[in-house]
């Protein structure tokens, strides 16, 4: 299997069937790899909602009902044909405190909650707003997240110590489990070369499971997590007292869980199509993430949004449309219902091996040389988001991120505020102030220290036609430059500003001289310092 090295090789083979792609055509061989990539993602899928399940402290079929219902729901509907959705970690962290104060029926309430503040985020068309995360934090999303998924394995790697709690493998078990997780990985770089008819993830743990089961090997399997076994999901609505005391308690958790939720969701499909060049698909993952976690909390299961760790399997394996989504979700409910004593034989160790290489895929390894030669500030927050995803949550590593960005980026539009001065040619006698940059709150307390009220002579030109005038914070400094000339008796003209700075300053609209050639961009935030309300309105 070829080992992804950039973002670029990821996304490059995601080409995936939508409405904003060219489809691709469906034969017998094309439906087999979609139906053979959601078999591998299915099995990647069971130990992954077992695992998220304890985290949010409830049962394992909690976890797995939401890997059904999500993973069908958006496989369907969802913005991106081939993300692959379920029960996530950055969600069950979320939710232990949740269950642990008022118990699982509430999650439920919370979940269906969570998906109504998503679809009314769809509807209003909020994911748009994802267009605003720089690159360098995707970088740092996606670093974040490889660790963050390699860090979980690592609890593969324990055993029960019969009291309660687990220690780490050690002697033979810990050798054995390692050489099934490297032989996992070497045959899935190994089985492309020598045929295509099986995916090289699913052919790894078709392999390691067969040695492990027929020589009795002591590693352990997905039945030692727990079972998993059980019936089709029941509708039930959630035996809550349904107050406005109630909705106290789920509101605040079900809005940090929509917005995680929908970031996690976002960002993979931005992720995506930033790089297949395709565009779209933001609000429409906003309305299936929200339907299908309303659904999942009316049919017992814990809600999840996105996983880019079973989406790059999903592409890995040869997934490319819905189908192969849809049919993951059906996999994992035969899991359930038919074939949970087959499932429960299968080794950790060749899902430990196949989660390794979509650790080496996920991995941005092209951003560790980006790192040298971008501007300081991007490396930085590149690597601040990646430290921020690992240990707080991805949320948070986001909002940091930008946040950090669009300070860089003040800091360094402020700096760019500068002026050239001259002796008009018009004016005798007059001077001249050319200003260059954007005047925003960021540069308008350097604008205001670029002149020399007291030694300029009577007669003073402010041009603006390099500049641009972005918000409030801009005109009062342009006011503020008025009032001081104005305090020693001296004459100020100002040109090149637009009809909207005329209506809108206080002290200097008058001064402004009208000329042909004025720009005619409108002011950030259009509102009336005069008289506290918007132009316009009465």
């Amino acid at each position: 299997m070829k080992r992804f090295t950039t973002l670029a090789d990821f996304t490059r083979l995601l080409k995936l069937s939508d409405g904003s792609a060219p489809q691709q055509s469906v034969n017998s061989s094309q439906i087999r790899i979609e139906v053979l990539s959601g078999l591998t993602v299915a099995l990647a899928l069971v130990p992954e909602a077992v695992a998220f399940s304890f985290v949010a402290g409830v049962e394992p079929l909690v976890g797995l009902y939401a890997a059904f219902i999500v993973g069908l729901i958006t496989a369907v509907f969802g913005g991106r044909p081939g993300m692959i959705s379920g029960a996530t970690g950055a969600l069950a962290v979320v939710m232990v405190s949740l269950v642990a104060q008022h118990g699982v029926e509430y999650l439920f309430a919370t979940v269906v909650l969570m998906g109504i503040l998503q679809i009314s985020a769809g509807l209003l068309k909020l994911g748009k707003f994802i267009r605003m995360v720089p690159h360098p934090v995707m970088l740092g999303f996606v670093n974040g997240l490889a660790i963050v998924i390699f860090l979980a394995q690592m609890e593969q790697f324990k055993l029960s110590d019969g009291a309660g709690g687990h220690e780490w493998m050690s002697g033979s078990t810990l050798w054995l489990m390692l050489a099934l997780v490297g032989g996992t990985m070497g045959l899935i770089a190994v089985i492309p070369k020598l045929t295509k008819l099986v995916p090289a993830p699913l052919g790894a743990i078709g392999v390691i499971a067969g040695l492990v089961i027929f020589f009795d090997l002591p590693v352990p399997r997905v039945g030692d997590l727990a079972s998993v076994e059980g019936g089709l999901p029941v509708f039930a609505i959630p035996q809550v007292p349904w107050s406005l005391e109630t909705l106290k308690i789920i509101l605040p958790y079900s809005i940090i869980l929509a917005l995680i939720g929908l970031i996690e969701s976002l960002l993979t499909l931005n992720l995506v199509g930033e790089i297949t060049e395709n565009r779209g698909g933001a609000s429409r993952e906003c309305l299936a993430q929200g339907a299908a976690n309303t659904v999942t909390g009316f049919f017992g299961g814990m809600g999840g949004c996105a996983m880019i760790g079973q989406s790059m399997i999903n592409v890995k394996s040869g997934g490319r449309t819905r189908l192969s989504g849809i049919a993951a979700a059906l996999f994992l409910l035969s899991f359930i219902l038919f074939a949970s004593p087959i499932i429960e034989l299968i080794p950790l160790a060749a899902l430990v091996g196949v989660m390794f290489m979509v650790v080496i895929g996920t991995f941005a390894w092209q951003s560790l040389r980006v790192m040298r030669i971008v501007p300081r500030a991007d490396a930085f927050v590149i690597l601040l988001v990646t430290a921020v995803t690992v240990y707080e949550d991805l949320a948070t590593a986001v909002v940091v991120g930008v946040i950090v960005s669009a300070l860089v980026y003040a800091w360094n539009a402020a700096s760019r505020i500068q002026v050239k001065s001259r002796s008009s040619l018009t004016e005798i006698g007059a001077k001249v102030y050319e200003i260059e940059g954007p005047l925003f709150f960021g540069s308008a307390a350097s604008f205001q220290e670029l002149f020399d009220h007291e030694n300029d002579p009577e007669l003073v030109i402010i041009d603006f036609m390099g500049s641009r005038v972005v918000d409030q914070s801009a005109l009062q400094a342009i006011d503020a430059i008025s009032i001081k000339y104005a305090s020693v008796g001296k004459r100020l003209q100002l040109r090149h500003l637009t009809h909207d700075c005329h209506k809108l300053l206080i002290n200097a609209g008058q001064l402004i001289v009208d000329n042909d050639d004025d720009p005619d961009y409108g002011i950030a935030v259009d509102y009336d310092i005069r008289s506290g309300r918007l132009a316009g309105s009465h």
